[in-house]
């Protein structure tokens, strides 16, 4: 990647906006992007200011913490809110990275592999989070192992999984906490012995105590999205989830999140047009797909079955937003009333439904937001979280980090 792109990626600037703000072509631009052609130095001494008055002011920051398995930086976005300062990220997506590089502006590259990064390369920190991925883990070599006599502990049970890049680096650097978010079924999965392994290698190898709570995003935003939240400190705290404030429904519902379509906003790029900043067109079911999926939820119903796909209003709890939604948005469509075929929710309305504002950029094209949405948590939930845990890490931070892990 050239310096010009990365600065580019980093202001948040689509092409259009760069080229009317450096007074040049997109042409231009993109042979520059390329390395076709050298820009001039005071294009990137004014790409370079905009990214300098993008970054953060953090010197105030209460605590530092490292962002793995970081999607497009919604944990992120909940530490930053409680006073956190990040100083490592990792996402091996380079869509994600793109997404987070323009709404996270640092002066510094976004880690690829974790696995292939080594712990003592990653600064120290106080708080580690991650949305790491739910892989099975293999108990035969470990029941090899005790039948042989020999010792094993989570590096055995967990290698080949991300879950084990995840323990290395707590191992390394000892923080005062970790935050960590999974799918719901996380406890049930593999007969409850995933989050077993889980569970022993944080508390029993590495020291930590252990606090998990399954969380629904509908507390926050009109979404149901059950999410289970495992937070953990090096040393006993009386954090508690029963602590959380989850404000519940409260009259909640789509509206909150749809454009109003009668001017009370700006268009959008492509999502919204013309003085009310309608929905485009572009974003309604065609005759064909709509009857399709009709076709195919009256199938189900016939069997007993409940899929199918589910339709929104204005009060509205939506189902969970998935990475497929790109496909045929079926989980979540927009009713357009009687006798007109529903819509897609723009890739801004999935940004609200997820609880980022309206100042999340948004640089890549409509099928990689819809993953990256999909993919991504509700901030307001860690966010809620991530203040519930603020206090503790501050009380820890200036323990002695002692190892417990030869």
């Amino acid at each position: 990647m050239t310096e010009f792109e990365m600065l580019l990626t980093q202001s948040g600037w689509s092409m259009p906006e760069a080229a009317k703000a450096l007074g040049y072509s997109e042409g231009h631009l993109y042979r520059w992007k390329r390395g076709e052609e050298v820009p001039r130095e005071a294009v990137m001494k004014l790409l370079r200011m905009e990214v300098r008055s993008r970054q953060r002011h953090d010197n105030n920051a209460s605590f530092s913490f490292i962002d793995l398995f970081a999607g497009i930086g919604g944990l992120r976005r909940a530490m930053e809110g409680a006073g956190g300062r990040c100083v490592f990220t990792s996402e091996w997506d380079r869509f994600a990275q793109q997404t987070y590089h323009a709404n996270f502006p640092d002066n510094r590259p976004i880690a690829g592999d974790i696995r292939e990064v080594d712990p003592e390369d990653i600064p120290d920190h106080d708080v580690l989070v991650a949305g790491f991925p739910c892989q099975p883990f293999s108990i035969a070599g470990v029941s090899k192992k005790n039948a042989l006599g020999r010792a094993h502990g989570f590096l055995d049970e967990t290698q080949g999984t991300l879950f084990f890049d995840v323990l290395r680096i707590l191992m390394h650097h000892r923080p005062a906490a970790f935050m960590l978010e999974n799918v719901k079924n996380l406890k049930s999965h593999d007969k409850g012995r995933t989050f077993e392994v889980i569970r022993r290698a944080l508390t029993e190898e590495l020291g930590y105590t252990l606090h998990t709570q399954i969380i629904d995003a509908a507390n926050f935003v009109p979404q149901h999205r059950e999410r289970i939240v495992m937070v953990g400190f090096r040393e006993a705290t009386d954090f508690s989830f029963e602590e959380l404030n989850l404000p519940g429904r409260q009259g909640r519902g789509m509206r909150d999140i749809l454009h109003p379509e009668n001017g009370a906003e700006a268009p959008e790029g492509h999502y919204t047009v013309g003085p009310d900043a309608k929905v485009s067109d572009k974003y309604t079911l065609t005759d064909k797909l709509w009857a399709y999926l009709q076709d195919y939820a009256a199938k189900h119903r016939a069997k007993g079955n409940g899929f199918g796909f589910g339709l929104v209003d204005g009060d509205s709890i939506a189902r969970t937003l998935s990475a497929r939604y790109y496909k045929d948005g079926s989980e979540i469509l927009v009713s357009r009333g009687e006798g007109r075929n529903p819509r897609r929710l723009t890739p801004r309305e999935c940004a609200r439904l997820m609880g980022f504002d309206d100042s999340f950029r948004i640089p890549v094209s409509d099928t990689q937001a819809y993953k990256q949405f999909g993919n991504s948590v509700a901030v307001p939930v860690f966010a809620e979280v991530a203040r519930l845990m603020q206090p503790h890490v501050l009380k820890l931070m200036d323990q002695p980090r002692l190892q417990k892990v030869g």
